[in-house]
């Protein structure tokens, strides 16, 4: 596979003097970035075969189109692929892109890595440092503009880390990542990371901050939804920090938090948030799913399979946004149904199969009458004919699946059996979430079939007759451990045991006076910023968006959209009304969005949006207050955010009485509370006249009938 076309990848041309030096990137790889293939295409449709790309592509297409000019790999776990890999592609051809790979066999952290690249003296002025699982599309050019002008003004400032707004679910504290929840706090005029605390202890409901913060810092704001995207922009003294101290060994465990509470040498860590742009790192199955659908779903622009074409194959996106590449050699047999799922290179499915929300590598045979539920087939794996994959289910390299055995969920199968020893606490950082996994799929290309041969399995009692593999047991750390560590959709009697634990704590730290969880202050006076509220508002309402939109995309069943919005309403202190205004927008907002040249199309956008989501939305709109937030909502849309709306608005409020979304006496009532508005509050009222006439004089033909 050859790097992609440079003119189809650029994020960005705008670079300034300051990034026209040559700009060097360190990028810390092991086995995961090679094996992890985020171009997938997750659609309820047949799937068709798929180029796969190896993830460091991504990462080095971004660091390429971001105007880093030198990168220097660094390989230590399975370092052979990597650089096997790298010399194979195009990435060591590449004009004014240089790519160097570093190999040490001796490091086993982080703080290693950096004190080996520091000791080749190969790094002559400030550089990025990343990880190669991660997928971004950011310009470089802002953030290192103000690291180096804040470098200027303060030689201290020695970091610059890229975070993002990612709110983590309440009831599970993690991320839609994965990731766990991260708290920092922050100076909201200078940027200055104050605190960073990524192991938060959930269970007494509390945070604790030392004194001497609040003291010496008069204006801290602290946040519990920010994600860190592990892309960080540091001066060249970050490597000699890790050289004079040998007890910084993970980055953020380490080194942020040692320089956090290190007053003597008074080095200041600083952030620069993204918004509109995308970025990533993908270091557990839960990641690699959600990455995988936000590159099918385009967030991650141009990053995508159509622009990113590898070696001699294309893809094209097509209709109902199918990817489909070209010569991939895949044969699929009769009456087989695959529904959001990504299929490889190679592969020969059977008739009668049914594969649903997995990921299928290359050349896998899966027999006929086989069921695959939401899991991961590495390549060359055989399922034999009626076998099953429970959800959560992760077969590893040439695994053989026995007839009719179902492999039960959330179970890693591979050709070895679960090693004994446990890993050192001091293994290398950027693969610490990733050991279990490069694990499970290890012995890939680089073992031979006598290799794997000479192992001795038990096929009956592992995997069923003709079966080869061992089943490994579930991952220990209970139900937040299985949904990291596996691409299946998190059930709802969990998510319902979760939300009910998390109701029960709230109640006992209520009842104690307590701060809640978030450590959130209230305000206790008349006389606080109206704003503040406007903000919480306003992230409620963005988080409900970006909720049914992941619904949308994800063909995510309607009740489990529901339990997740009672997370957000429970989270946000917020009542049924604010859940009810803040999903018929999100509704409305992308019936907007969809492709549509007239405003007879618009209106069949929203009414089958509506139809789609309706219960959903009604469970909300059980009162007459709830309804009339809603054609408050909607009014507000055609004069701000929608406006396209406006011509429509007495007709598709016409159709949400007829479909028994909105009732009557909510019409009406939201008519009498206009009477005493300005004249230009009563815009959609008068245009609603005729209708709400109608209403009006309707019971009184049903009286003279």
């Amino acid at each position: 596979m050859g790097a992609p076309k440079k003119s189809s990848a650029r994020v960005s041309e705008d670079h300034d003097e300051l990034v026209r030096v040559p700009l060097q990137a360190i990028l810390i790889a092991d086995s995961f970035t090679t094996k992890f293939r985020p171009i997938t295409l997750e659609r309820p449709k047949v799937l068709l075969p798929l180029v796969n790309a190896p993830m460091i592509n991504y990462t080095l297409t971004w660091l390429e189109s971001a105007g880093v000019e030198e990168v220097f790999v660094f390989c230590c776990a399975h370092s052979k692929q990597v650089i096997n890999y790298l010399e194979k592609s195009e990435w060591f051809n590449q004009p004014n892109f240089t790519v160097t790979t570093i190999e040490s066999q001796n490091s086993v952290s982080a703080g290693d890595a950096l004190r080996v690249i520091y000791e080749r003296n190969v790094i002559h002025g400030d550089f990025v440092l990343v990880s190669g699982d991660t997928v971004s599309n950011m310009s470089l050019t802002q953030a290192l503009l103000e690291h180096k002008e804040r470098k200027k003004k303060d030689s201290n400032a020695v970091m610059t880390m890229v975070i993002k707004r990612s709110k983590t679910n309440p009831a599970i504290h993690q991320s839609r990542l994965g990731t766990d929840e991260i708290f920092m706090a922050i100076d909201p005029d200078t940027k200055q990371l104050l605190y960073y605390e990524d192991k938060a202890d959930y269970s007494k409901g509390t945070l604790h901050l030392e004194n001497s913060l609040l003291a010496d810092n008069p204006s801290l704001s602290l946040h519990h939804d920010k994600q860190d995207c592990y892309i960080d922009i540091c001066s060249p003294e970050v490597l000699s920090l890790f050289t004079d101290n040998f007890d910084y060994q993970h980055l953020r465990r380490h080194f942020v938090k040692g320089l956090l509470v290190d007053d003597i040498m008074g080095y200041k860590i600083f952030v620069h948030e993204i918004c509109s742009d995308y970025a990533a790192r993908i270091d557990n199955f839960r990641s690699y799913d959600t990455v995988s659908k936000d590159i099918i779903h385009r967030w991650t622009y141009p990053l995508v399979p159509d622009v990113m074409n590898f070696g001699n194959t294309t893809t094209k996106l097509e209709r109902q946004g199918i990817y489909r590449a070209s010569g991939f050699g895949t044969k699929i047999g009769n009456n087989t149904k695959i529904l959001n799922s990504v299929v490889g290179e190679g592969c020969k499915i059977g008739s009668n199969v049914h594969i649903e929300g997995c990921y299928i590598w290359d050349n896998v045979t899966i027999e006929d009458g086989c069921k695959l539920r939401y899991g991961i087939v590495c390549d060359g794996v055989t399922m034999k004919s009626g076998s099953a994959l429970e959800p959560g289910v992760v077969l590893s390299f040439k695994v053989v699946v026995g007839k009719e055995f179902v492999v039960p969920t959330y179970s890693q199968v591979s050709l070895l059996q679960q090693p004994i020893e446990e890993d050192s606490d001091e293994e290398l950082e950027y693969a610490d979430s990733t050991s279990a996994i490069t694990s499970t799929l290890d012995k890939s290309d680089g073992e031979s079939d006598s290799e794997l041969s000479d192992t001795h399995f038990n096929p009956a009692s592992e995997l069923g007759f003709g079966g080869v593999g061992y089943i490994w047991p579930k991952c220990e750390g209970g139900h937040e451990e299985e949904w990291r560590h596996s691409v299946a959709p998190i059930t709802e009697d969990k998510i319902l045991e979760a939300v009910k634990a998390l109701e029960d704590e709230l109640e006992l730290i209520l009842d104690g006076n307590t701060l809640p969880p978030s450590g959130e202050l209230k305000p206790n006076s008349i006389d606080s910023d109206e704003d503040d509220n406007d903000d919480l508002r306003d992230d409620f309402d963005k988080e409900v968006e970006e909720t049914f939109l992941r619904a949308v995309h994800e063909n995510i069943q309607e009740n489990h959209l529901t339990l997740e919005v009672n997370s957000l309403k429970l989270s946000y202190n917020k009542i049924a009304a604010d859940c009810a205004g803040a999903l018929f927008y999100a509704m409305m907002k992308y019936a907007v969005d969809m492709p549509h040249s007239s405003a007879e199309r618009l209106t069949q956008n929203v009414q089958a949006v509506l139809a789609k989501w309706k219960k959903v939305l009604t469970s909300y709109l059980n009162d007459m207050d709830e309804q009339i937030e809603v054609i408050l909502k909607f009014e507000e849309m055609c004069l701000e955010s929608a406006k396209e709306y406006a011509p429509l608005f007495a007709q598709i409020l016409h159709y949400m009485y007829n479909e028994d979304i909105i009732e009557e006496d909510a019409i009406l009532s939201w008519e009498d509370e206009k009477k005493e508005a300005d004249e230009s509050d009563k815009v959609f009222v008068k245009q609603a006249q005729t209708f709400i006439q109608w209403l009006k004089e309707a019971p009184e033909e049903d009286e003279e009938e």
